[in-house]
């Protein structure tokens, strides 16, 4: 009998909606190692479970059991009525095209609740809603559906235990759309040979297979490959056979790949004023190297600086925190690099956010008016937030706000790359630049940064630091680069 499991949910959705991902781990394809921020989240989680576990005086923990006799376990404590049960089984059997499947969810907490029992999920994402985590919604319904199929009744509700430490109430259908979903997770397992599904960028980073596909598209010049085709573009076009950039650019012309209609939603659409830079772009991969489509337009300035944060999502902290605000005046005077850094204290999201202003306030004193170089929109929006959340008192962050210049739209608007992604990281390695650390990165910097935190040796904290403003550093040095190679351009 082949098994469905809420984990099968998890694989579709984390951390993109792949269903390759569910074939290649149902048939036990190597994996890349978990990162170290994916380590950090699951000891995050661990803990924070672990910590709603102790919130109950009494109950039977059956997290130690294997699969059989936890399930059987399971049904001789709700028979009990027993008040809490930790790491219940639940187990029934799902016919699909005449073959049974074995369907497994192993929820959290089954709490006792006016004769009846309430599932509760533990999790350390702060934001509950569908959007955001459409695989907590389902495996939660999941498990309401297998409760139903184990004792002839719907669980007296569904429950998520928040990061934020609340408890938020999940509708309970039917089960009908978790059903539909398992039904074509069992599709894909039971697919003989391993089929295509176009790579991405956002939908790749992050993956344990991203080494098994994103070679082998480099190695077919797979035309999703191309920046601006998305996922619903790359299908359609390898319907109709245009399965290389190559063949797209030999295909299609500007117009033509215009009228061009793809998924979109629930219905079609044409592909419209993207074709024009798609087809550059695939020019730029075919070629190999970069087209000019316009001059850069940077403006002149002596001196700029290079403006760059380090954050933490919700679900990490009590709320979306800064933690480190970078800042390097380059030019024909250079400044010393400057780091606002949040402490550890209580109010160390505000003292970090006054030190960045005193920063600022410097670096206006000494150079006046300049630019505020960053790499795409996260700055100008954190800038927003935090005026919000503390104010600007003295108007420091007005002035660093008409004095920001994002370098990622005058990037793409101006030279065609041969390149994935416009993200920083790959456009600094492609104009040369090369870093110290063999290990840095958004995620990587945010798992050193919860390390620092948790632990309490204070020499292991100072090296950790250490470590994450090295990269800040660095992603100003990056900036700088790239505004200078984009300054070359120019003429």
């Amino acid at each position: 009998m082949v098994r469905l499991t809420a984990s099968d949910i998890y694989t579709y959705h984390r951390p993109s909606k792949c269903e390759l991902r569910v074939y290649l781990r149902h048939h036990g394809e190597q994996e890349a190692p978990p990162s170290p921020y994916e380590e950090i989240l699951r000891e995050l989680g661990e803990k924070h479970e672990a910590t709603h576990l102790q919130t109950f005086t009494k109950y039977v923990d059956l997290s130690l059991a294997a699969l059989e006799e936890g399930a059987r376990r399971t049904k001789e404590e709700v028979a009990r009525k027993t008040a809490v049960i930790y790491q219940p089984v639940l187990k029934a059997t799902l016919i699909i095209k005449g073959f049974e499947w074995e369907v497994i969810g192993q929820p959290d907490f089954l709490i006792y609740d006016s004769d009846c029992y309430v599932i509760r999920d533990s999790k350390i994402s702060r934001r509950i809603n569908e959007r955001d985590h459409p695989e907590i919604f389902q495996q939660l319904e999941l498990y309401g559906w297998l409760y139903e199929q184990s004792f002839d009744h719907a669980p007296s509700g569904l429950q998520v235990h928040s990061g934020a430490n609340e408890i938020i109430d999940i509708p309970y259908g039917d089960g009908e759309i978790v059903l539909e979903l398992l039904h074509k997770i069992a599709a894909i397992k039971e697919i003989g040979a391993e089929f295509y599904s176009p790579v991405g960028w956002s939908k790749c980073t992050g993956c344990a297979f991203h080494r098994h596909c994103w070679p082998r598209a480099e190695k077919n010049n797979d035309v999703a490959l191309v920046f601006g085709v998305d996922q619903g573009l790359a299908e359609a076009l390898r319907e109709r056979g245009t399965l290389t950039y190559e063949a797209l650019l030999a295909e299609f012309d500007e117009h033509q790949l215009a009228e061009f209609q793809r998924p979109w939603g629930k219905g079609m659409q044409r592909v419209g004023k993207k074709a024009k830079a798609i087809m550059h772009m695939a020019e730029a991969k075919q070629l190999g190297e970069e087209i000019i489509l316009k001059p850069p337009e940077v403006p002149e300035f002596p001196n700029y600086v290079m403006f760059d944060l380090e954050g933490l999502p919700p679900q990490l902290d009590e709320l979306e925190k800064i933690y480190l605000w970078g800042v390097q005046v380059f030019g024909n005077s250079p400044g010393e690099y400057r780091a606002a850094i949040a402490d550890f204290g209580v109010d160390g999201d505000r003292r970090g956010w006054e030190q960045f202003l005193k920063h600022a306030k410097v670096v206006f004193g000494e150079y006046g008016d300049l630019p505020f170089v960053h790499w795409h929109h996260y700055e100008k929006g954190r800038l927003n937030m935090y005026i919000e959340r503390y104010g600007d008192p003295d108007g420091i962050v007005g002035r660093v706000q008409k004095n920001l210049l994002d370098l990622l739209p005058i990037t793409q608007n101006s030279i065609a790359l041969p390149l994935p992604s416009y993200s920083l990281k790959s456009v600094e390695k492609y104009v040369g630049f090369k870093r110290s650390q063999d290990e840095y990165g958004g995620s990587w910097a945010m798992a050193k940064y919860i390390e620092a935190i948790e632990t309490e040796d204070e020499n292991l904290r100072a090296e950790v630091m250490d470590q994450i403003l090295v990269y800040n550093q660095e992603d100003l040095a990056a900036t700088w680069a790239v505004l200078q190679w984009l300054k070359t351009k120019a003429s």
